[in-house]
């Protein structure tokens, strides 16, 4: 009887580890604020979007690194010394220029360590930001809209015939 017991009870505790890797494995592993608030209200809906910034203008690094990279705080300065230099955004990015401070902007991508994404590699095959930023030119505030997770990212190698061996994001 104490067999029969503690058998049924090893069964219904192996369901429930199966039960919380599976819980695991589709829900977000990242609960961080998918649109963080910004230490400055940046639009890109008015940068990007309303005139036509390109994105790789002030992500300059993305071509030629795995980091797409943030402008300087000297180059937001150079664009709004001339561009609304009184709005009240604008006299925050100064501050921050003459406190020879950055901009202590919040990630809204993020990936774990384990995985390599390199943003140049992605440009020269000559894909659109928006596959997997989706149209941030259209956002006020930056929302992360991937789950970025590896099923995610495997269905768009094979969808543009791109490698899928492991060594290609796992490093």
């Amino acid at each position: 009887m104490k067999i029969s017991w503690l058998i049924a009870g090893l069964i219904f505790a192996a369901g429930v580890v199966v039960a919380g890797l599976a819980l695991m494995y589709y829900l977000p592993l990242d609960m961080r604020d998918r649109s963080p608030l910004q230490p400055l209200a940046f639009s890109h809906k008015v940068h990007a979007g309303d005139n036509g910034i390109h994105c790789l203008f002030c992500h300059r690094y993305a071509p030629e690194s795995p980091v797409a990279g943030i402008p300087a705080v000297a180059d937001c300065r150079a664009c709004h010394l001339f561009i609304s230099p009184d709005a009240p955004e604008i006299k925050k990015l100064m501050l921050y220029w003459e406190k020879r401070e950055p901009i202590p902007w919040v990630r809204v991508y993020s990936l774990p360590d384990h995985v390599y994404f390199p943003h140049m590699m992605h440009i020269r095959a000559r894909l659109s930001c928006t596959v997997c930023h989706d149209e941030v030119a259209a956002m006020e505030r930056v929302a992360r809209s991937a789950e970025l997770k590896m099923g995610w990212c495997l269905n768009c190698h094979r969808q543009h015939k791109a490698s899928i061996d492991c060594w290609t994001c796992h490093k």
